[in-house]
């Protein structure tokens, strides 16, 4: 198929809606279709070269870029990328914002729309209320079944058959197949030959780095890695490292997509210490229905992980992979790890079930399953 696939968010960015869209397009490519993904004018042109490491993408596609006002939310952004995509014929449009399904759906085009939180701001949830409403031939791809649930409270109209589709994050599984063991990636980085627990992610609000900082304190002895953050958030948590004198946690800033599965190979433990309420790129609260990308990165990596115990996060792991632990209850966290620690039959049992379970989650399985008998 002709597919148009159509994102608001910015490219490049270490944001995770940013990294989830292009991994998207990759699988779509992947299968043999034709893909082109317009974005908003941030960059006039793209280094597919530059693109590929930042992203850890190994498949082309077309990138191209479209004025964009911010007064105008995005409309008429998504107005110009829908005409784009008539005028090129598209068999299908593959979108994350609303507004781009709505003018899909009016120009008489199938869409897919990626849903990965409620609908939000002052016209979103009128948009979906709209969007569920209009003909024409149309799929939802919800990443949970909590969020399912949370958008048919919101709206009680119900979806008809096939027309939602679960379609959880996933992974690149062949960037994880040789990853070597902890011990051997910590060469590589010239890290130390400790035991190492890691994370990697972004430092916002609700990812429990409170719970990290109080974890590293309790284990001097142990190697934190703390891979991901902002410049000015790591900067600020390296201050207060030093001044509350905690010596154990290295902080090596963003890392490019391609070189991440290295960094998560080093540790004997990653962590997942999401708080009840989680923060995003874009604000809002996602505890509910999150499908974090690192637990699959973490699960194709074959080691230990503490998770937080959120419900939605039983949608993919359980007991045989992962050892869950209430949010921000420090004390649990910290015997959960100290057993961890000391059992490594324990930690390569869950790594092992971990990289058993995940071969379900990849990037283009879910692509596959996102366009099964659609259009």
């Amino acid at each position: 198929m002709r597919i148009v696939c159509i994102s608001a968010s910015r490219v490049p960015a270490t944001t995770a809606n940013s990294i989830q869209v292009m991994k998207a397009c990759q699988a779509l490519r992947q299968l043999g279709h034709q893909v082109k993904l317009w974005v908003p004018t941030f960059e006039t042109s793209f280094d597919w070269d530059r693109l590929a490491a930042f992203y850890g993408l190994q498949t082309r596609f077309e990138v191209g870029s479209i004025p964009s006002y911010y007064q105008f939310r995005r409309y008429d952004f998504s107005l110009k990328a829908v005409l784009k995509a008539k005028a090129a014929k598209a068999d299908l449009l593959y979108v994350w914002p609303p507004q781009a399904a709505v003018f899909g759906l009016i120009l008489n085009i199938p869409v897919a729309l990626e849903l990965h939180g409620p609908p939000e701001g002052r016209f979103g949830p009128r948009l979906f209320w709209l969007l569920r409403r209009i003909p024409g031939e149309k799929r939802f791809l919800s990443i949970t079944h909590a969020l399912v649930n949370l958008l048919l409270r919101l709206d009680q109209k119900s979806f008809r058959d096939s027309e939602v589709v679960i379609t959880p994050n996933g992974v690149d599984l062949e960037r994880y197949q040789s990853l070597p063991e902890p011990s051997l990636a910590r060469d590589d980085l010239q890290i130390p030959q400790i035991l190492t627990v890691g994370y990697t992610g972004h430092f916002y609000s609700g990812r429990g780095m409170g719970l990290l900082l109080e974890l590293a304190r309790r284990f001097p002895q142990v190697q934190f890695l703390w891979v991901g953050g902002q410049e000015p958030d790591i900067h600020l948590w390296k201050q207060r490292l030093d001044q509350e004198y905690i010596t154990n946690v290295r902080l090596p800033g963003f890392i490019e997509n391609k070189s991440l599965p290295l960094y998560q190979a080093a540790a004997d433990i990653l962590l997942m210490p999401y708080e009840q309420v989680i923060t995003g790129s874009s604000g809002g609260n996602s505890a509910e229905y999150c499908s974090p990308m690192k637990m699959f990165e973490y699960m194709a990596c074959g080691r230990a992980i503490i998770s937080s115990d959120l419900p939605v996060i039983h949608e993919v792991m359980n007991d045989s992979n992962c050892v869950f632990c209430p949010p921000s209850d420090v004390e649990s966290w910290a015997n959960v790890l100290r057993m961890l620690l000391e059992n490594s039959d324990t930690r390569n049992r869950l790594g092992s079930q971990c990289k058993q379970d995940v071969q379900g989650y990849t990037w283009l399985k879910r692509a596959e399953k996102a366009l099964a008998g659609f259009p």
